[in-house]
C-alpha cells in the first residue's frame, strides 16, 4: 500500500498505521507491550484461529475452536488475563474443545499444558496402587526418564509394578 502524506499530518508513523494498530488493539497502549510476551500470546492465538494461512489453522480454526469477540481486540484480551499473567506462561485452554474466552482459559506451565492436549486424550494411561496415570506422569512422580519407562512397559511388556519399582 502506499500513502500520500500531507505535511503536518502525521508525527513518526502515517495515520493509517496508527489507526490500524488502535483498531487492532482497542485502544492504544504503551509501546512495551506490543512487543511483551502476553502480546504475543493474543496475537498466536488469533493467528492460529483466525489465519487459513497459518500452519496450525488446521488444528485450532478448521476444528471450529473461536476467539469470543472480547477478545478480537488486545485491549479486551489484556483486561480479562493481565491480572493473573506470569511471564513464564503460556496461554492454555482448560477444555482442548472449546473455545478461547475467559472462562476456559488460563495461563499454565509447558508442562501443565503437556498434560492437557488432544494426544493426552488418547494416551494410555496405567493403574497402578488404584492410581490411573500416563507414562510421563509416572515418570515424573518415580523419577524414571520416561523413554526408559515406556520401553519397560510397550517394548518389553512388563507388569507397570515392576516398570515403576526396578532400578
Amino acid at each position: 500500500m502506499i500513502y500520500i502524506l500531507k505535511k503536518g499530518q502525521t508525527t513518526g508513523c502515517c495515520r493509517s498505521c496508527v489507526s490500524r494498530k488502535n483498531r487492532l488493539l482497542g485502544k492504544p497502549y504503551e509501546k512495551s507491550l506490543y512487543n511483551s510476551p502476553i502480546y504475543q500470546s493474543w496475537y498466536n492465538m488469533k493467528t492460529r484461529c483466525l489465519n487459513f494461512n497459518s500452519p496450525n489453522y488446521q488444528g485450532y480454526g478448521l476444528r471450529g475452536i473461536t476467539i469470543c469477540n472480547k477478545w478480537l481486540t488486545f485491549g479486551g484480551f489484556l483486561e480479562d488475563m493481565q491480572s493473573s499473567y506470569k511471564k513464564e506462561l503460556t496461554l492454555e485452554r482448560i477444555n482442548n474443545n472449546g473455545n478461547y474466552c475467559k472462562e476456559n482459559c488460563r495461563w499454565a506451565t509447558r508442562k501443565e499444558q503437556a498434560n492437557n492436549t488432544r494426544n493426552i486424550e488418547r494416551a494410555e494411561y496405567y493403574l497402578f496402587n488404584g492410581v490411573k496415570k500416563t507414562i510421563r506422569q509416572w515418570a515424573v512422580e518415580f523419577k524414571i526418564k520416561r523413554t526408559t519407562l515406556g520401553m519397560r512397559l510397550q517394548k518389553y511388556n512388563w507388569p507397570i509394578k515392576k516398570a515403576l519399582t526396578i532400578n
